[in-house]
């Protein structure tokens, strides 16, 4: 049987339930968005933020450290970060802290087998000595279920390999709902809720704006557990929490009606999301109440280097491991804080075109 069928019946045969869903009364916060197969920004963040020593251990004490998805794809290094990231959750929660690992998109992805963004080498991570043996089988099983025939089984065979590199197997199997990968996966939550912020990995649309967090949760796990459940469903569904990116994109007009029905029913303050990448640091809207953390961290996107902390209620950028508070206002508001954080990038820094904009938009106003 292909093994994405096997991994799909398999799927419906595990329960999973998300762990506990609010949290209140935490003092700090630090967030991170997507880190796309980057191991070295990634640990490079949580040293900034404080939270493991140069031993990769934590110390970050009672912080809650969420990670909003989007671990997988576009870099070579994801079981690298997923183990560490499963590491620091049994450390943190001895020392009285927490490690929030949200579901994204790509962690949807590769459990339900749309392998689009993963690269050879990430592949090659999961590669053992027995891995041309398992693709030679796999090959032989497939092309018995092929009718007709390949017309030149050697072309036929070149293209799949195209498509099934060393480490496809293994990888496919650590990401199934009983292998290591699929199965920590799936014991997590898509959104969480700590103090008066609410945790996720896309934004809410319209219609999601009045779902309860226990109640998105409850179907996109439903659907990551039983595959056939997956079309039409939550877990693909461009205005679901995984997908949505009106909140990071839209004009601030066209969202502000069903931002504030969605904070209002959630009883929260502001949305802190990735999955769309920022101007090159954490990035408030509709006055603070979206904080966008998505800062493009990966080499894919360009190294950049920031987080978000919340302290004692206050929003603060990590920029290269320098605090910064976020303003709560936009428009030209922004402007001093972009320039703080832009010092700190190498040059040139990406947020530079962002400034220049705001900059113009000074000049132009009336005096």
């Amino acid at each position: 049987m292909n093994i994405l069928r096997t991994a799909a019946c398999l799927l419906a045969l595990v329960a999973v339930s998300p762990g506990a869903e609010v949290w209140s009364g935490v003092d700090r916060i630090v967030a991170i968005g997507d880190v796309h197969g980057d191991y070295q920004q990634f640990i490079q963040l949580l040293e900034d933020a404080d939270l493991v020593n140069d031993q990769l251990q934590w110390i970050g004490g009672q912080t809650h450290l969420v990670q909003t998805g989007d671990v997988p794809d576009r870099g070579p290094d994801t079981r690298k970060i997923l183990d560490l990231l499963m590491d620091l959750e049994k450390q943190a929660k001895k020392a009285g802290g927490y490690v929030h690992a949200l579901i994204g998109n790509h962690e949807a992805m590769n459990i339900y087998g749309d392998l689009r963004y993963v690269i050879p080498e990430e592949f090659a991570s999961f590669a053992t000595p027995k891995s041309p043996q398992l693709l030679q089988r796999e090959f032989r099983n497939h092309v018995a279920t092929l009718d007709p025939q390949p017309a030149d089984i050697e072309v036929y065979r070149a293209q799949w390999d195209q498509q099934h590199p060393p480490g496809y197997m293994e990888h496919r199997a650590q990401f199934s709902p009983t292998g290591k990968y699929g199965r920590w996966i799936a014991k997590h939550n898509i959104v969480i809720k700590i103090n008066d912020s609410v945790f996720l990995h896309g934004g809410i649309g319209p219609k999601y704006a009045t779902f309860a967090i226990k109640d998105l949760n409850r179907l996109a796990l439903a659907e990551l557990r039983d595959r056939s459940k997956i079309e039409g469903g939550i877990v693909i569904d461009p205005e679901g929490p995984l997908w949505y990116r009106g909140l990071a994109l839209h004009p601030e007009s066209s969202e502000k009606a069903h931002l504030e029905t969605a904070l209002a029913n959630l009883d929260a303050k502001r949305f802190v999301i990735g999955h769309s990448v920022s101007a090159g640091t954490v990035f408030p809207r509709f006055g603070g109440r979206v904080l966008m953390i998505d800062v493009g961290m990966s080499k894919y996107y360009g190294s950049r280097r920031a987080c978000l902390l919340i302290e004692k209620g206050v929003a603060f950028a990590i920029h290269r491991g320098k605090k910064i508070e976020i303003p709560t206002q936009g428009g030209l508001a922004l402007l001093p804080y972009l320039e703080k954080a832009a010092m700190l990038d190498p040059e040139p820094s990406p947020l530079t075109t962002t400034i220049n904009q705001l900059e113009a938009a000074k000049k132009r106003q009336p005096r």
